[in-house]
């Protein structure tokens, strides 16, 4: 099935997809979006009761106010507003299609997608915007039992792991939120992390209460510790003696086995670089892999193609949040305003 001509079509309907289709349909452009889940799907499989790290204003986009009576929203908070945006500008956004390909060039690109029920559809448009965001895509330990049905590499909810052994793996603000919120519902919680310390980014208000409960023996953790393997009942773990000055556990490297139900390998996630490069964006290899663009357009190495959001940072993912994110539709929009005349 094929469609009309579209001004413009953004891959990714995420707070910053959203913010270039509004400020693009802001100039009378035609404009559609698609995505491979729902609306703002990586905020909805946040963990259920998350709170964000910023408050409202920050995460606003189109000029519409983020109402909040928290100073810190929650994830249902900002699932509605979105939906409430996407509401108002009567955002075109074809939810549930993945895209397979994009085939032609600028002025004429086809999108070729694939609904839920396996259906072809192809979308036409004159320029494109990519937005897929990095959070589809986990970084996997690559080890023996990794494809295990226990192994997450999401956290939603503890209520399912109470009184189970759970090993949470990670040493950053959601290895931690996840790590907490398992042992305060009543699961025997063990946390793994490689380095010989807790992030130091770790958020502050969550920092001591993570190194409290650890300190407490509430929270079993091991640090300069890697886990090797994963079996039905258990995990195997290889702690290597501490550096820099740190008291060390062991004085060689040391491989134990723990019983283990559950694991949340909460490893950090990436780009699709893969997608990216078949777009024929180039990557920068000396730069964390940043996409080759035009900084104060985005618009990339290929013409028409242009780049929103977390992934025009490549794989220093940290960089770009929705907060700064949310402005890229801007610089692409005043581009787009001097070429779609």
């Amino acid at each position: 099935m094929s469609e009309t001509l579209h001004d413009v079509l953004v891959i990714g309907a995420g707070p910053t997809g959203l913010a270039c289709a509004i400020d693009a349909q802001n100039l009378g452009l035609k404009v559609v979006l698609v995505d491979k889940g729902c609306l703002t799907n990586s905020l909805f499989h946040y963990p259920a009761h998350m709170t964000f790290f910023t408050t409202p204003e920050l995460l606003e986009i189109g000029n519409m106010p983020f109402s909040s009576p928290n100073q810190k929203p929650t994830r249902a908070e900002a699932l509605e507003y979105y939906r409430k945006v996407a509401e108002h500008y009567k955002l075109d956004v074809r939810q549930y299609q993945k895209v397979d390909r994009v085939t032609g060039s600028d002025g004429a690109f086809i999108v070729h997608t694939t609904d839920q029920f396996g259906r072809k559809i192809e979308h036409r448009a004159r320029k494109l915007i990519v937005s897929t965001g990095y959070y589809d895509l986990p970084n996997y330990l690559n080890i023996p039992g990794e494809d295990l049905p226990k192994v997450k590499h999401y956290y939603h909810e503890p209520h399912p792991y109470f009184a189970q052994d759970v090993l949470v793996i990670g040493g950053k603000n959601s290895a931690a939120i996840a790590a907490l919120d398992l042992w305060r519902h009543g699961a025997r919680v063990t946390l793994v992390h490689r380095g010989e310390a807790l992030h130091r980014h770790i958020k502050y208000w969550i920092k001591p209460d993570i190194e409290n409960r650890i300190k407490n023996h509430e929270i079993t953790a091991h640090l300069n510790t890697i886990v090797t393997r994963i079996d039905e009942d258990t995990v195997t773990l290889s702690t290597t003696p501490a550096k820099n000055g740190q008291p060390a556990m062991f004085e060689t490297a040391r491989e134990f086995t723990i019983p283990n139900q559950f694991v949340f390998a909460l490893t950090g996630y990436h780009p699709d670089f893969s997608f990216i490069e078949a777009l024929g964006v180039q990557l920068d290899a000396g730069n964390a892999r940043c996409p080759v663009c035009n900084r104060s357009t985005l618009e990339s190495n290929v013409p028409g193609i242009y780049l929103a959001g977390v992934i025009v940072a490549g794989e220093r993912t940290n960089e770009i949040f929705i907060e700064n994110g949310r402005f890229h539709g801007a610089l692409i929009a005043k581009d787009l305003a001097v070429k779609l005349k």
